[in-house]
């Protein structure tokens, strides 16, 4: 983690000199008047959309505590809403862009799972529960006939004492 902090300023740095040479490139293809009106444009919608982002997803927070159910989907919607908001609202085509593909929804759906995917790796299986709700499984009966079941450790013989079922985590 920390290693990642100590490279920001690089990458900070990087992405401003690709931002100034998109934008450069922009001017060049439709003019200057047209490229600062797209830049301004995106930004005063990504600050427009940060505002209603902000407030849809404290609602969405808010419902979802209210009714018992686990509001990890709904931070994690919001979060990523915030994000693409904040890149529209930062003058840029790059950000611009990033941000556009973070706000329409077949971009926002997969960044969800993608934030959802990590916050589960990250915290333990409970939280992850409490979050996101219960985890689904599918279940496979297991054959009686075939080849007996792994030795335990903890099993009095090393062999599983009662029915054996396994399983395929879904999500």
């Amino acid at each position: 983690m920390r290693r990642g902090l100590a490279l920001l300023p690089l990458v900070l740095l990087l992405l401003a000199v690709a931002e100034f040479a998109v934008f450069v490139a922009v001017v060049h293809a439709i003019g200057a008047f047209w490229a600062l009106m797209i830049i301004i444009g995106s930004s005063i919608a990504g600050l427009a959309l940060l505002r209603r982002e902000g407030v849809r997803g404290w609602r969405a927070f808010r419902e979802a505590a209210e009714s018992g159910r686990p509001p990890g989907a709904q931070v994690s919607n919001s979060l990523v809403g915030l994000l693409g908001a904040l890149l529209l609202a930062v003058p840029g085509f790059i950000s611009a862009g990033a941000g556009l593909l973070l706000v329409l929804p077949p971009g926002r759906i997969f960044a969800r799972r993608a934030v959802e995917r990590a916050t589960e790796r990250r915290v333990s299986s409970a939280v992850a529960g409490d979050l996101f709700g219960p985890r689904h499984v599918r279940v496979h009966q297991s054959d009686p006939l075939a080849d007996p079941p792994p030795a335990s450790p903890a099993a009095p013989g090393g062999v599983i004492q009662g029915e054996v079922v396994e399983g395929e985590i879904v999500r």
